[in-house]
């Protein structure tokens, strides 16, 4: 079977599938608890094995996928405690990422500001034509945004570990329009420089959006 795509070495193809993977993860083309056969995979994402054997590997490793008693991998089931282990991490990370973003806008750096709000758009039109995917994807556009603006490059690098595991996250659970609306309060106080109302608002939104990840997926928060 010929590999889609031209121009790319093994480490190449082998990110590409690890992408895809986790794209069908995200949206849910490969549920909770589904086995993943190798061959199959293979012949969806029009690749040999060897890049996709790769890409599952590294999936194993991040634990967005677990390997089966006998052979192969299945997509790993969140339990409670990952979603609350992701959210002690996410917490710190993310209201510092606001903060630092206000304090780069009140230094003059309000490169990213356009983007941020297209993000806070695309959000609004998703949820009114009732597109959870591309709702989702406007969500996750947004946080990165901010931490694009944080302009601290180890920081961004810290986050990029977390970015696959929140957007299963922000996939499975409901997004409540509460949730919409503090995205646009924590982009004014970025907006504006105010450097520790963005932390305080952003502090709130993460808390809020733990109880909802946590209601909606395990009946309480």
């Amino acid at each position: 079977m010929a590999d889609t795509g031209r121009g790319g070495g093994s480490a190449s193809l082998s990110a590409r599938a690890r992408e895809a993977v986790l794209q069908r993860i995200v949206d849910r083309r490969y549920a909770q608890g589904a086995r993943l056969v190798e061959r199959e995979v293979a012949e969806e994402l029009g690749m040999s094995r060897v890049p996709v054997r790769e890409a599952l590997r590294a999936l194993v490793a991040e634990g967005l996928l677990e390997l089966l008693p006998n052979s192969g991998v299945r997509v790993r089931r969140l339990e409670r405690v990952d979603v609350e282990h992701l959210y002690e991490v996410w917490e710190p990370l993310t209201v510092q990422a606001s903060r630092l973003a206000a304090r780069a806008v009140a230094a003059g750096g309000d490169e990213g500001l356009a983007a941020l709000e297209r993000t806070l758009r695309q959000a609004e039109s998703a949820a009114a034509a009732d597109e959870g995917t591309r709702e989702v994807a406007a969500h996750t556009a947004f946080h990165e945004g901010v931490v694009a603006m944080a302009g601290n490059p180890l920081l961004a690098r810290t986050m990029e570990q977390l970015s696959w595991q929140l957007r299963l996250l922000f996939g499975l659970r409901e997004e409540p329009a509460h949730m919409r609306a503090q995205h646009a309060e924590m982009y004014r106080h970025i907006a504006a420089g105010d450097a520790e109302a963005a932390a305080a608002c952003t502090l709130l939104h993460v808390r809020d959006s733990r109880a909802v990840a946590l209601r909606s997926l395990f009946g309480t928060d």
